[in-house]
């Protein structure tokens, strides 16, 4: 797919989905194929908390969990949790 029609393809399916991509600044960690992958699955307004709990069930947590609202210290933390 080209890359115009790929940003079309996601625009279309983060608006079906209930993602507003102006403020979900993750989406610039994701590929557009693991985006979508993600966005598929999902019902109609499903929103953001669905979105990112199907990257994490996909395998995307750490990059797209940042975008809803996690802080830097809860990332950090959580990095820290997993190590111990």
């Amino acid at each position: 797919m080209a890359n115009d029609q790929t940003f079309d393809v996601l625009l279309q399916e983060f608006r079906r989905v209930g993602v507003d991509p102006d403020t979900f600044s993750a989406l610039l960690a994701l590929r557009p194929e693991d985006a979508l992958r993600a966005l598929k699955v999902l019902p109609e307004n499903a929103g953001a908390t669905a979105f990112v709990a199907q990257l994490r069930k996909n395998g995307h947590a750490q990059s797209a969990s940042a975008g809803v609202g996690a802080t830097a210290a809860t990332l950090d933390q959580r990095r820290r949790d997993k190590s111990a």
